[in-house]
């Protein structure tokens, strides 16, 4: 099976996982700047920001990352090398507005973006930009309490105003938040939300993502007037949810399960929140602020794409209790007996692409982008370079089952964009040792290592998959 000359392969990375220079050339802290490493408490930061911020956890993985910031020529490079038509990256908000709430941005933090995209053009790549991957500055998360308050929609309107306006004609393809649906997972992850111990979690966290989705549809608006050929997508986690059994009530379980994780992109893709999360919200006796302006703005700007990660489907039952579950996903699922699993706890399952594909597809009519899919190891770098067939059979099972929901399942799909295409800071443990990459970077968990570059075997292989035009040699 082959693609056509105009889908885009490519690769994904994150500023906050790649860049470094936390506070470098005028840049304010972000959220993520303040998340330790696994060993020093980053999964009790995640989840009990309320009780465990406060304290000096001595190791913020993002302050130096792998050094993108400096070292992003040298990256762009291998990535063009490697025939990549695509790149994927975000822009750090405290880059440009260092506090958050300033009326005017950092020029430095301006200038390494318009550099940034100058280079990836330069080498052939499309920039597809996140404006916001869970990457809020800190100065809004302690004034304001984040996405808890409807001001964070003006802040973010004038960032977005600034940074379309900027780069209206070096990228084409932008995604308001990353993983959106992540804001009832981990919203502390997800939008910089803290929540107390005695507050209602539901009230919170869909309250904050209603503001999410405002500011997400202000951001389409401005986009297209300032160039109606920008194409905007939205984001989420995806991966469908499974029955554990065919007794129904698991299947209704499975059912249930989709619908409230399809709840964001309903709204940003149809216009509209559903007739289920009108049920859900009234069930969970929510009073949210929702104001008409805000449902007009919604219904008339909705997104051009759908943008997803996929990592593995998801499993669920109407008995949950009776079943072993997999902890290596945010959004928790049981675990599939008919499935391999990853030292970290990921579920591998190439099929689940394809179904969550045409489950996508057939909901919206509307393109899809897969933004992120990869496979986190353990590398070991040798004498003679990096092995990792592991990595090259499971992007190879992925992208055969991707090409199969397209040539013949009839899917539109822009392209593929490997995660972590560089080895970069793991969001979930703060890891290095957690490895993604095609091109292996020599930095370790306790920040050793040179920093030096060197492509993996998946980085040749996935060289000629681009080359043969997705055509998969094995």
């Amino acid at each position: 099976m082959k693609l056509g000359q105009n889908f885009l392969w490519g690769g994904a990375m994150a500023a906050n996982q790649c860049e470094g220079a936390a506070f470098e050339d005028g840049k304010g802290l972000s959220l993520m700047d303040k998340i330790p490493d696994a060993e020093h408490g980053r999964k009790e930061v995640l989840y009990q920001p309320h009780l465990t911020l406060q304290k000096d956890h001595g190791s913020y993985p993002s302050h130096e990352a792998i050094d993108f910031y400096h070292r992003y020529k040298e990256d762009l490079s291998l990535l063009g090398k490697l025939g990549l038509k695509a790149f994927r990256t975000s822009i750090s908000w405290s880059r440009i507005f260092p506090l958050g709430d300033e009326t005017e941005p950092n020029e430095a933090g301006l200038q390494f973006y318009d550099d940034l995209f100058d280079e990836c053009l330069k080498q052939g790549m499309e920039p597809v930009v996140t404006l916001c991957h869970f990457d809020v500055p800190w100065h809004l998360v302690e004034k304001y309490g984040s996405w808890r308050s409807r001001k964070m929609i003006d802040f973010y309107e004038h960032y977005c105003e600034v940074v379309l306006t900027r780069y209206k004609d070096k990228v084409k393809y932008w995604m308001t938040f990353n993983e959106i649906n992540m804001m009832t997972h981990i919203p502390f992850l997800g939008g910089g939300v803290i929540i107390g111990k005695d507050e209602d979690f539901n009230q919170i966290v869909y309250q904050a993502a209603h503001y999410q989705l405002t500011a997400s549809a202000k951001a389409t608006t401005i986009a297209h007037r300032i160039n109606p050929d920008l194409k905007i997508g939205c984001m989420m986690a995806a991966g469908t949810f499974y029955p554990y059994t065919c007794h129904p009530e698991d299947v209704m379980a499975a059912c249930d399960a989709n619908s409230r994780n399809y709840i964001f992109i309903d709204v940003q893709m149809r216009g509209e929140y559903s007739s289920y999360a009108e049920c859900l919200f009234k069930q969970m006796k929510l009073t949210l602020d929702i104001l008409p302006e805000d449902l007009a703005l919604i219904k008339a700007n909705t997104c051009d794409f759908i943008g997803f990660s996929y990592y593995s489907s998801r499993l669920t039952s109407a008995h949950p209790a009776d079943v072993k579950t997999a902890d290596g996903n945010a959004i928790t699922t049981l675990r599939n007996p008919h499935l391999s699993i990853t030292k970290w706890g990921r579920q591998i399952d190439p099929i689940g692409l394809r179904v969550t594909m045409n489950d996508l597809y057939q909901r919206y009519q509307k393109p899809l982008f897969i933004v992120e899919n990869g496979l986190g190891c353990e590398d070991v770098l040798a004498n003679d370079g990096v092995h990792d067939p592991y990595r090259i059979d499971y992007l190879s099972a992925h992208i055969s089952e991707m090409e199969k929901a397209i040539l013949l399942d009839g899917v539109h799909c822009l392209g593929y964009l490997a995660w972590g295409i560089i080895d970069l800071v793991s969001a979930g443990g703060g890891e290095m040792d957690k490895r993604y990459g095609l091109i292996y970077v020599d930095k370790h968990n306790d920040g050793s290592g040179s920093l030096k570059r060197i492509p993996k075997d998946s980085y040749y292989w996935y060289q000629q998959l681009i080359a043969n035009q997705g055509e998969i040699i094995y």
